[in-house]
């Protein structure tokens, strides 16, 4: 399960992917500035997000237990929920939902699957663990703005049973439920993750959805809420900032960025967001530390995400096709499986008349889609891709 969303807007990146621990930090009130914001429609809840309702218990009873005989019900709960031929459940990655949304629409993003997994854990009576998994971040992109995902599991103990003085777990032989492969090294060194933090995961996350709809107001309360719930979770402070900075309070950005600066000097996120919003300031003394910041980058990461992705569609832009191929395979190299990577390319084989190579990008674009309307983009151009591939045959 990976937890989504870093933002970027063109050079502009904020986040909430990133949950390593920090010391606790205190609340930040002074980073908050509710009046440049209209009033929340209604107040930012979290009693939801874990919230089991009649339906879900409903199909406990029945697929898992009614199946318990001399079963681990562990196990009977992850067959009831990801067997193709029980819950049906799909990835997609376009909204983060909470257990009962993700329940009623058979669907969601990783943090939605692990949010709506724990809950029903809890409602068998199980012990629950989150923990966060050292892999790579991944990288995605929807618009102007930037994802980067990192991996979240859950450990399930043993039925928690009755004893004198409330209740005893047994995690002798805890179960680990994961749904992308990973290494044993990664596994042994995962990390547990609070609930508190899976709550600001979820507010930063949706948040981070909003901001991309241009949502501000509402995408603000929520990323308010996920610091007051985690103050240590740093990248909720990206978030912040960005929100700012696209509703044009570039000040409260950078005091926001420069705050979670302190925390970590040598976050890339943090330091590109600074950068950014330092420039668009258009004052000479933030210009010079926004070029400084520059070549610390520079030195820090070289070759960002996307790198040659941004470069293959400017090439795109200017008729240059060949060169675009070569960038987007160059991506591609370095993020095999990426839809968008997969789609550009097959773009630039089609318009280099290679339409073997379009198909076959336009295929894995359409196999590695992680939302809905994603997959119906690329069935579309796969479609007309064809077409055109047998007219061509048939001149």
């Amino acid at each position: 399960m990976k937890a989504c969303a870093i933002l970027l807007c063109a050079a502009l990146l904020g986040g909430c992917a990133s949950t390593t621990p920090l010391d606790q930090l205190p609340a930040a009130p002074q980073l908050f500035h509710d009046q440049l914001f209209d009033a929340p429609a209604r107040p930012v809840e979290i009693d939801h997000i874990f919230a089991v309702n009649a339906d879900m218990r409903a199909y406990l009873q029945r697929e898992v237990s009614h199946n318990l005989l001399h079963k681990d019900v562990r196990r009977v709960l992850f067959e009831a929920l990801y067997r193709k031929d029980k819950l049906q459940l799909e990835y997609d990655a376009a909204m983060t939902r909470d257990a009962a949304e993700t329940f009623a629409a058979r669907s969601g993003n990783c943090l939605s699957l692990a949010i709506m997994t724990a809950a029903l854990a809890r409602e068998l009576n199980l012990n629950v663990q989150f923990q966060q998994v050292q892999v790579d971040e991944s990288w995605s992109r929807a618009g102007d703005l930037y994802f980067a995902s990192n991996h979240v599991n859950l450990v399930l103990g043993q039925q928690r049973t009755d004893i004198r003085n409330g209740f005893g777990v047994d995690l002798s032989s805890p179960l680990t439920v994961d749904f992308i492969p990973i290494t044993a090294k990664a596994r042994e060194n995962a990390r547990p993750l609070d609930e508190t933090t899976i709550i600001a995961m979820y507010l930063n996350n949706r948040g981070a959805e909003l901001l991309a709809q241009g949502q501000y107001d509402q995408a603000y309360w929520l990323v308010r809420k996920a610091i007051e719930q985690a103050p240590a979770f740093l990248h909720a402070y990206n978030t912040l900032a960005v929100i700012y900075q696209h509703h044009g309070n570039l000040p409260e950005a950078e005091r926001t960025l420069r705050y979670a600066l302190q925390q970590r000097p040598d976050n890339v996120i943090v330091l590109s967001n600074l950068a950014q919003t330092l420039e668009s300031q258009a004052l000479p003394d933030k210009r010079a530390e926004a070029a400084q910041l520059r070549l610390k980058l520079a030195q820090l990461e070289p070759e960002p995400p996307f790198y040659y992705f941004n470069l293959g569609q400017a090439a795109m832009r200017i008729g240059d096709f060949e060169r675009a191929r070569e960038l987007f395979r160059r991506e591609l190299a370095r993020v095999p499986d990426y839809h968008e990577f997969h789609f550009w390319l097959a773009l630039a084989d089609y318009r280099l008349g290679y339409l073997r190579e379009a198909d076959m990008h336009m295929v894995k674009a359409l196999a590695n889609s992680t939302t809905r309307s994603d997959h119906a983009l690329y069935a579309a151009k796969l479609d007309k891709l064809r077409a055109y591939e047998a007219a061509a045959l048939q001149k």
